[in-house]
């Protein structure tokens, strides 16, 4: 299957456009949008949760991955290979983490060009028809040659940030939660919050923190919305205490 990983929104033509690509160019392979609503142009959370969620999907997946700020730059357009997935984006660190906890990895720079690229959307122009050529069984070297990535070794391993915020209000860090003991206390906007298993373990209004279903930390308030209760945003601190 082909995995949409962008900040491109489900308003405007953005997300249609890659989709009509690929529909066009790989029309036997299935699409699944998974995020659509990252924080725009913000790389750097994007890339813990794509490191998290990505590990859902089989081997053989291809994931098209897009929040490039830098589009239209000198940029590099880069295919990963991480653990059997294959990712098509931006050489910009969104693929840090992906590549830092893979077991396996190998990097290529895209060279094959459209007869039509534009400088604004690449995601529909480039990264997309070489998502569908990946996904149809084309190898890497068709269209890229081997290469490296820009690493960025000053990113922790573990994110203690706010790195989206879901339709309920729930607050995702890049904090997994093995890395953080159940008994911690997290202080995050203001207040210190602790842990419980699932929203019903607390009374109503209460705020708390827990290992999601995809194993991130997250924030929540039971029948409430962490972000307006507490105050939350993209980049806020969650500190752990304990």
């Amino acid at each position: 299957m082909i995995v949409l990983f962008t900040d491109f929104g489900l308003e405007g033509p953005y997300t249609g456009q890659v989709a009509a690509v690929l529909q066009q160019a790989a029309p036997a392979v299935r699409v699944i949008s998974l995020f659509a609503d990252l924080a725009p142009g913000q790389v750097k959370p994007a890339a813990y949760l794509l490191a998290a969620y990505a590990e859902w999907f089989p081997t053989g997946t291809v994931l098209l991955c897009v929040v490039d700020p830098g589009v239209g730059s000198d940029r590099r357009a880069l295919i990963i290979e991480a653990d059997g997935r294959f990712y098509v984006g931006p050489d910009n660190g969104l693929f840090e983490i992906v590549l830092r906890r893979a077991a396996h990895a190998a990097t290529w720079q895209i060279t094959w060009r459209p007869p039509a690229l534009s400088a604004s959307f690449h995601g529909r122009d480039l990264f997309a028809p070489v998502t569908a050529k990946l996904a149809q069984g084309e190898p890497p070297a068709a269209v890229a040659a081997p290469a490296q990535a820009t690493r960025y070794p000053d990113w922790p391993d573990d994110l203690a940030e706010i790195v989206y915020i879901d339709r309920y209000g729930n607050a995702l860090t890049g904090l997994r939660g093995e890395v953080v003991a159940a008994s911690a206390r997290l202080f995050v906007g203001g207040q210190a919050v602790a842990h419980a298993d699932t929203f019903s373990a607390v009374p109503g209004g209460t705020a708390f923190w827990y290992v999601n279903s995809n194993g991130l930390v997250e924030i929540a308030v039971n029948q409430g919305r962490a972000d307006r209760e507490l105050g939350l945003a993209i980049g806020a601190t969650a500190t752990i205490i304990g």
